[in-house]
């Protein structure tokens, strides 16, 4: 099927968060979770996205749990625009407030996103199935020499997250990338239907 026939599907779901339909798009680092989650914000007519790269800290890699559910869960599940900082690697400071309102559905990628605390409020999870070393030398090549004591950190950081707080696991579907698109499968947790294929035709090459 079209991705956006996975969108219509979605936006048909009952609401997990308030009036939101939390939709959680998790896997290992440099897996393709913020290209294939804007494609599907796009096939959503502009779904608002939260980006997990901007809750975690250099000091707070994973554990940000109380800080997201604080400025963004709990505001959403009262039908209120959530309102977080996000967090600037660079400078390792915080940027100005960013609002994130309770539309039809919100989409929130990064690694933890099918963490134990927020499943609760997914509508589903959708985990990214590509292999945890190929998906860390992506994002080694993709950022460069300059973040390599960055990674050797981070690798470690992700083996120890997921040992103690799987996602696939509770993924109600897989996400594999194909030369031209995706293909969605039935997840861990069973939800969906037979294997579905999601394609794009814009003609480009495997996404990392």
């Amino acid at each position: 099927m079209a991705i956006h026939t996975l969108a219509s599907r979605l936006l048909r779901l009952a609401p997990s968060c308030g009036p939101v339909r939390l939709i959680g798009v998790d896997g290992h680092a440099g897996s393709g979770k913020s290209t294939f989650t804007a494609r599907l914000a796009a096939a959503l007519d502009g779904a608002p996205v939260l980006h997990l790269d901007d809750i975690a800290t250099h000091e707070e890699l994973f554990a940000w749990t109380d800080r997201l559910l604080r400025e963004v869960i709990i505001p959403l599940g009262r039908g209120e625009t959530a309102h977080y900082r996000p967090y600037e690697w660079r400078t390792r400071s915080f940027a100005p407030a960013r609002s994130l309102p309770p539309a039809p559905v919100v989409l929130v990628e990064g690694v933890g996103a099918g963490r134990r605390a927020l499943r609760p409020h997914l509508a589903r999870l959708l985990w990214m199935e590509v292999p945890r070393e190929e998906a860390w030398a992506r994002g080694r090549s993709r950022d460069g020499e300059e973040q390599s004591a960055f990674w050797a950190g981070w690798v470690a950081a992700e083996r120890r997250h997921f040992s103690e707080d799987p996602s696939r696991p509770f993924a109600d579907l897989l996400v594999h990338q194909r030369p031209m698109g995706y293909q969605v499968a039935r997840g861990p947790a069973g939800v969906a239907g037979p294997n579905q294929e999601i394609t794009h035709s814009d003609g480009s090459a495997p996404l990392c």
